[in-house]
């Protein structure tokens, strides 16, 4: 838990300083980024855990409204005021400091400078395509292993999770699964099952849909066996940690399915083939609850996955193979 004082916002004199005391306030509170997204749903407020983890790691102030949310969500509601009052005053003083370099600066010294600048672009650039996957770890978000595709071998596992034993891949042709995997729609085999937002925004934290497959990382699909055909669905994103899905009974997101912090409160998929096992091909059932399924079968990138009465056909069916 952080220290009370390194949360303080007047006490930022640049974007960095007010980022900083934005990080201690998450650390104090205690809560993961799925977390603070879905209190501030509750609040009827929008807080993407994505846009919340690229403004925690970088150094650009945020708007005013997702600081509210933020702050709210954080159970800081009694400072809410002086962080937007501290925002300001950093947005001013940076703004002012701008206006003061601009005038300082003459049209002959930036004239004089463009040349040495476009060189060094330049030698940024080759040594960028000089060095591949080096440079790519170089600059990956937040340092340390690289996210992409070119970190790691998805056999061990993806990079945030590389020192933990991870369960080998599937077998297409076995009757026994586990390991990382896609999971695609056989409706829309270019798709494949992930996170994203349903688009009548009618529930606002991150559940099941299906998007371009290649669009998926650095989000993982992990299936745990659990004994005979019942599986736990994990997703494993390196800033928004593990998450086990979850079919939603209630609410405004009732029949979706949520990615959950807590792997205790997470639902049994019994994954049961749609056919012979060499097929690859399965249907994805919860009992007392249904199937798991495309609404209406849709072909569309971010149609949600929802849970429906079990008929094993259409976009209730689903390829599962090892992720490549």
């Amino acid at each position: 838990m952080g220290n009370q004082e390194e949360s303080l916002p007047h006490r930022a004199q640049d974007a960095g300083e007010f980022i900083a005391a934005m990080r201690h306030l998450k650390e104090r509170s205690g809560l993961t980024y799925r977390q603070l997204e879905r209190r501030a749903a509750e609040r009827g407020e929008t807080l993407a855990r994505s846009t919340l983890a690229d403004v925690l790691r970088g150094r650009t102030l945020p708007r005013p409204e997702l600081l509210a949310a933020f702050v709210r969500a954080c159970g800081d509601d009694h400072r809410l005021e002086g962080w937007l009052a501290a925002r300001e005053e950093v947005a001013g003083r940076a703004a002012a400091e701008g206006s003061a370099t601009v005038r300082r600066t003459s049209p002959h010294r930036s004239a004089g400078r463009k040349p040495a600048l476009m060189v060094a672009v330049a030698a940024t650039v080759a040594l960028l395509l000089a060095g591949g996957v080096g440079a790519w770890q170089l600059y990956a978000p937040g340092g340390g292993e690289p996210t992409g595709k070119a970190g790691a071998s998805r056999t061990a596992g993806p990079p945030h999770l590389l020192q933990s034993s991870a369960p080998s891949p599937p077998s297409a042709g076995s009757g026994r699964l586990s390991g990382w995997v896609r999971i695609r729609p056989v409706t829309a085999p270019r798709l494949c099952l992930t996170d994203g937002r349903v688009r009548d925004r009618r529930y606002t934290p991150l559940v099941a849909v299906q998007r371009p497959c290649d669009q998926v990382a650095p989000q993982d699909t992990l299936l745990e066996p659990m004994g005979g055909d019942s599986y736990r669905i994990q997703w494993h994103h390196p800033d928004y940690g593990m998450g086990c899905l979850k079919v939603l009974s209630r609410g405004p997101g009732a029949g979706l399915l949520e990615p959950m912090d807590d792997c205790a409160e997470d639902s049994r998929f019994h994954i049961e083939p749609s056919g012979p096992y060499v097929n690859g091909t399965y249907v994805l059932r919860v009992d007392g609850q249904g199937c798991v399924g495309i609404r209406g079968s849709g072909r569309s990138e971010g149609t949600e996955a929802v849970m429906e009465r079990c008929v094993g056909k259409g976009g209730q069916v689903f390829t599962i193979e090892p992720a490549r």
